[in-house]
């Protein structure tokens, strides 16, 4: 799970990627709109590659000028639903790479 979620992030710069404490939380990302910007926490809960052995948060911050912004936390979205999908489908397909080899 760890490596598919490194590689599912890539396009997004981190701050922490914390193997042992089963942490990656990525900078501030906007995809152009400087308004805009999301920040994506992962905490793996288990080493199992279920929907549940992963949790996913994502902060949304709004900017109406350099000095005026306010975070949200983003309860459920699609960005959530489409990172859990993909880390999955990536770890799962890890996995039976890795057991095809021995």
């Amino acid at each position: 799970m760890w490596r598919a979620s490194l590689e599912t992030l890539d396009f997004l710069p981190l701050t922490t990627v914390d193997y042992s404490g089963g942490v990656i939380i990525t900078d501030w990302y906007s995809d152009g709109n400087k308004k805009e910007s999301i920040k994506i926490t992962l905490r793996f809960l288990s080493n199992e590659i279920r929907s549940d052995s992963l949790k996913i948060i994502v902060h949304k911050k709004i900017c109406s000028n350099d000095l005026n912004c306010s975070t949200s936390l983003v309860s459920s979205s699609v960005i959530k639903d489409e990172l859990r999908s993909t880390i999955l489908r990536k770890a799962s397909l890890f996995e039976k790479a890795k057991k095809n080899k021995k």
